[in-house]
């Protein structure tokens, strides 16, 4: 009779598994030509993206296509994009499916379709700008989201990359209990939204900045839990491929991160190709373009692509990231 019971219960347990699976968007067929007008991107499946552009004054010297982090949208840029205008410096920035005014809003997109729409932008961009150096910028998730686009097959060529607090702390950065707790959750009640309140975490120093956030409706600020579940595994693929990348890098970090932690970041760093710039930003937050010393870091981002020199002299001569004191 037990042994009727723990199989009714493993078949109950497995069909709930099954019918609460985590949710991910599903791609349309490719069957449009791309398109990037204006302030949309129209994708291959006709998903369209919304843009934002801040084109340089004059005959630009780049074009930087630029990633947001998770929860957030293409205005995260909007500061150092305004000023990256006046050195000559185009800035490109969408936002992802599922995020700020792109459909399915808090929905997770999967990392197929984020790298599959990055590379589409590449491609819509190369066009409108012929013979332009084209960067990539991706802040936090959108760091994950530059580093498996760049290594994966079939990529379209970019000049280079900029990873700002590069989201690199997955699956091999949690413990076994948060692990199983992560993965059950994400596949019992998927739906489940999580604030993040309480945990006493600080993204910036930049207060103003971060209540601004708070009172924006496109920012979300309550997480379904199969977004953390599809986020942790998007970290997970880009920790693991960092090694494979092959284009200049200038990878940035803040001393005061509390969201990325340095050991991750620390393993990514040492096994970046020979020649990466790695900068560390003492007084730099987890939002190093906005906080109180984001211009500090958007003149070395200009002046890394335009020259390879990192004006505020806090690239870093030799790993460790940190020295032990």
């Amino acid at each position: 009779m037990n042994s009727v019971i723990r199989l009714a219960a493993a078949i109950w347990l497995g069909a709930l598994v099954v019918a609460c699976a985590p949710v991910v968007q599903e791609a349309g067929e490719q069957n449009i030509a791309a398109e990037l007008n204006g302030d949309h991107l129209k994708s291959p499946d006709g998903e369209t993206l919304p843009v934002k552009v801040w084109p340089a004054e004059g005959d630009p010297a780049a074009i930087l296509i630029a990633v947001h982090g998770f929860n957030d949208y293409s205005n995260s840029y909007a500061f150092p994009a305004s000023w990256w205008m006046g050195q000559g410096i185009t800035t490109i920035a969408y936002d992802q499916r599922g995020f700020g005014r792109a459909l399915n809003f808090g929905i997770w997109p999967g990392q197929e379709l984020l790298i599959r729409d990055l590379a589409t932008m590449v491609r819509e961009v190369r066009g409108k700008y012929p013979g332009k150096p084209i960067y990539l910028i991706g802040e936090s998730m959108g760091g994950a989201v530059v580093i498996t686009a760049v290594t994966s097959d079939g990529f379209p060529k970019v000049d280079g990359i900029i990873l700002s607090a590069p989201a690199v702390w997955g699956w091999q950065s949690l413990n076994p209990f948060y692990q199983a707790v992560l993965w059950t959750a994400a596949h019992t009640f998927p739906s489940v939204k999580l604030t993040g309140r309480g945990l006493g975490i600080q993204a910036s120093d930049n207060i103003s900045m971060l209540r601004n956030l708070g009172a924006d409706p496109l920012f979300i600020k309550e997480t379904r839990i199969d977004s953390v579940y599809g986020l942790v595994g998007l970290m997970d693929a880009a920790y693991d491929a960092a090694k494979d990348i092959r284009l200049p890098i200038l990878m940035l970090y803040g001393a005061n991160d509390q969201l990325v932690p340095k050991d991750p970041v620390e393993k990514v760093a040492a096994e970046l190709p020979p020649g990466a710039d790695i900068v560390l930003y003492e007084n730099g937050w987890h939002m190093l373009l906005r906080d109180l010393q984001g211009p500090v870091v958007w003149r070395d981002i200009a002046d890394w692509i335009k020259t390879r020199q990192i004006p505020s002299g806090n690239k870093i001569a030799s790993l460790p990231l940190f020295k032990e004191e």
